[in-house]
């Protein structure tokens, strides 16, 4: 089966004039971080600022930009109008578990129990997901601070980035059933008390903050002219079933999916009878799964990058991946 592109990623990122907030995902190994870094360089050289920011624990931008950009927002040297920032997870969790014990110290003066907050506070923070909640609340810290003109994500494989980005409707029913039984608490407590003087409850007013923060994420991660989400595959089984599956979850949560792009895609016209065994069968191969790439993401493919004669590093490679990208 041959077919066409029918939108490429150049013409859709000119028809979301407003785009702000785009993300790459997939299964592991795919090339999320480089399309990632050819998307952000290559809008950047358009005059847009740029932030380029890593949410996979697993970091790998400072290896692609040859620099260190670990831990704090660093100008992407050879490139203009491009930051890159790898978020540093152990720094977000230990200032975690730092709010997490200013709560729990509110809340237990609050309902004037003894027991100390840290002994909670552990517990509390070994839940697995706690380190995704983190990285999403930093995440979300630097999209609502609204000092770049794009943002562009390197995500984590594509089960984590879904429990990261659905988390702000997660957040937000956790939240209203939080502050509705803070309310009912404190209404009691007062209804109870010898004194009509008012307590001040941080813990109130942190719930009403965090809220309103997770209702504006939610806001701009569903609005499809400012967010989208691109997968990426390889012309392999898993990679494909992998984003198949993850597509339709994406839409549950009304995240807008961009489309999907084909990556490491060998060169038809480097091969020839003379090319070895192995080149000949994984060019069949390919060539098999594209027809199920052309089939299951009809309409949704934006791109096809070919394989590389060396990897793809540093900001002229880059370059190069941008301008085959948006072709």
């Amino acid at each position: 089966m041959t077919t066409q592109i029918e939108t490429s990623m150049r013409k859709y990122i000119a028809d979301h004039q407003r785009l702000r907030y785009i993300f790459f995902g997939g299964k592991g190994g795919v090339g999320k971080t480089v399309l990632a870094g050819a998307t952000a360089l290559s809008l950047a050289q358009q005059g847009r600022r740029v932030m380029l920011a890593s949410t996979n624990p697993v970091h790998s931008l400072s290896g692609l930009l040859g620099q260190n950009v670990f831990g704090k927002a660093t100008p992407v040297e050879g490139a203009q109008n491009l930051w890159a920032y790898e978020i540093d997870t152990k720094d977000t969790i230990e200032r975690s578990k730092q709010e997490i014990r200013e709560k729990i110290q509110w809340f237990l003066k609050f309902a004037d129990i003894s027991t100390k907050a840290e002994d909670f506070v552990e517990s509390a923070t070994m839940n697995p997901a706690f380190e995704e909640s983190a990285m999403f609340e930093n995440m979300v810290d630097l999209m609502l601070k609204n000092e770049y003109d794009v943002y562009v994500f390197d995500t984590a494989p594509t089960a984590n980035a879904r429990r990261l980005l659905g988390m702000s409707k997660v957040y937000s029913l956790w939240v209203n059933k939080m502050l509705k039984s803070r309310e009912e608490a404190r209404s009691l407590r007062e209804l109870l008390s010898f004194t009509k003087k008012k307590e001040a409850d941080p813990l109130m007013d942190y719930l009403v903050s965090f809220r309103d923060r997770m209702g504006q994420a939610q806001k701009l991660l569903t609005d499809e002219q400012l967010t989208a989400f691109f997968f990426v595959t390889l012309a392999e089984a898993l990679p494909i079933a992998v984003i198949t599956r993850f597509i339709g979850w994406f839409h549950d949560f009304g995240i807008p999916v961009g489309g999907v792009i084909v990556n490491m895609l060998i060169d038809r016209a480097q091969v020839n009878e003379n090319s070895p065994e192995f080149v000949k069968n994984r060019v069949a191969m390919q060539d098999r799964y594209m027809d199920d790439v052309w089939q299951k993401f009809n309409g949704m493919v934006r791109a096809i990058l070919p394989l590389y004669e060396t990897e793809v590093r540093g900001v002229e490679m880059l370059k190069r991946m941008g301008t085959a990208l948006f072709v």
